[in-house]
């Protein structure tokens, strides 16, 4: 058995990152191994290269942590109501996977943060499914038995944990959504040693 759940995200400034770390720790909580990863930026110079380890935070994703893991929480903040162009960028060169069927009925999760409350959370979260459909993962939200859910003001949708913000992105993460972060996480390991 494949026995971590890769926490992909991509983050500019911070929240997302954050969230990823909350649900990695939500997945600890259930029972499995996390393995936090990134993306590396997209340049608009076709020359542009970056080191292979970022200068901060977690190594970037390779192709076979994605392959052999046995769940995915994917996280990217909103860019006008879809995922980041970095998460795109890795997801479009996924497809020797989806080939292959490598990721076929694994568990998978989104998450992701805006600058407003009405700025494309659900959207974003939905774009992010689409690829992990083609696939052929199972996507789980954030069932409404999640308390968090009925009582937020902030971020938190069944689609999957969110996280408003702000104007100046420097919001902290609410009571409720960092519970919804750890709920999602452990949701995932728990259906990952489940459909094992």
């Amino acid at each position: 058995m494949n026995d971590y759940i890769l926490v992909l995200y991509y983050s500019r400034q911070g929240a997302t990152a954050e969230m990823a770390r909350l649900v990695a720790r939500g997945v600890e909580e259930g029972g499995m191994e996390a393995l936090l990863r990134t993306v590396p930026e997209v340049s608009a110079v076709s020359e542009a290269t970056v080191p292979p380890v970022p200068d901060r935070g977690p190594p970037y994703v390779e192709l076979d942590e994605l392959k052999n893991c046995a769940g995915l929480a994917l996280g990217s903040p909103t860019r006008f109501g879809n995922m980041a162009a970095a998460m795109k960028y890795f997801l479009d060169g996924s497809s020797s996977l989806w080939l292959g069927g490598a990721l076929m009925g694994k568990p998978a999760g989104v998450f992701t943060s805006t600058s407003s409350l009405h700025g494309g959370q659900e959207s974003t979260l939905l774009s992010m499914m689409l690829p992990l459909l083609h696939h052929g993962m199972l996507i789980s939200g954030l069932p409404y038995s999640e308390p968090e859910l009925l009582t937020t003001t902030t971020g938190g949708t069944p689609y999957g944990a969110s996280h408003l913000a702000g104007n100046d992105s420097n919001l902290p993460l609410s009571e409720e959504e960092k519970a919804l972060c750890k709920a999602q996480g452990k949701r995932l390991a728990m259906l990952a040693a489940k459909l094992a």
